[in-house]
């Protein structure tokens, strides 16, 4: 399922009122083989001459306003390249060796990690493309949103407001690209994503920043949260408790009082 544009730009615009996050919300989809490119998209390959791979596209997008389109000539990451799809897995690949000695102490732990990765089959979709709402020409399948703490918790909020419940998340720690897209389709659910190692050196993912996706068909459900959360007083910037009396030091009342005592000039 996918979000129409007029709900896509109510969803842009509710995000600049409510939310206010330093770098543009973005739309992703995921092309399945044959289907073409959406019009407006840079290849990396084809336009720029560089090879990018999902988390720096992401980053690209969200910073620069690009809206890019990368697949398997683009994405030199292998261990992106095999959850997205875009080559398949071999032993060495499915052993975990990558995560072995960075991630994982042992060849158990490392293969367990590996296989709890988020994963679309092989050649199930054969390009990612990304951008940000205010320029979209495709219908996304997934709205991904960096944004600090607060931020991140408007958009719970939001996600909640009409079914009540929690938010559910599950995350690795690593290739937080597959846990924004692939778990965000495979599960249809709302979710809190950390950002990873490589989002962090690769996408240029702050120390401040979380993400959070959801699937794009929420998207009037999002704003709507969005303006009845608002109006029920939980707001972004949060509003801090400021509206007391201080306690000023003792010499400082005193020079008031001293302040008060003098006589009023004529």
């Amino acid at each position: 399922m996918t979000a129409s544009a007029d709900a896509v730009r109510a969803l842009d615009h509710a995000l600049s009122s409510y939310v206010r996050t330093d770098t543009f919300p973005l739309g992703i989809r995921m092309l399945r083989p044959g289907e073409a490119v959406p019009e407006g998209l840079r290849i990396p390959s084809r336009d720029v001459g560089e090879q990018w791979i999902i988390c720096q596209s992401i980053g690209i997008a969200r910073r620069y306003g690009w809206s890019i389109a990368v697949g398997r000539e683009d994405v030199i990451c292998p261990l992106a390249s095999v959850s997205f799809g875009f080559r398949p897995p071999n032993a060495r690949y499915d052993s975990g060796d990558a995560a072995l000695g960075m991630y994982c102490s042992d060849p158990a732990a490392a293969e367990a990690l590996e296989g709890a990765t988020w994963r679309f089959e092989t050649g199930e979709y054969e390009r990612l493309c990304v951008a940000p709402l205010a320029k979209l020409s495709f219908e996304p399948h997934v709205i991904a949103v960096y944004g600090n703490s607060a931020q991140v918790m408007r958009l719970v909020n939001a996600a909640l407001h009409a079914r009540g419940g929690r938010i559910e998340s599950s995350t690795g720690g690593r290739l937080d690209c597959a846990e924004l897209v692939i778990q965000t389709m495979r599960t249809g659910e709302p979710k809190v994503v950390l950002p990873c190692n490589g989002d962090r050196v690769f996408g240029m993912a702050q120390d401040t920043e979380m993400a959070f996706a959801f699937p794009a068909e929420r998207a009037e459900e999002i704003v709507a949260g969005l303006e009845a959360t608002h109006r029920g007083g939980v707001r972004f910037p949060i509003p801090v408790a400021m509206r007391s009396t201080v306690s000023m030091p003792p010499k400082y009342q005193d020079l008031l009082a001293s302040l008060d005592d003098a006589p009023t000039p004529d």
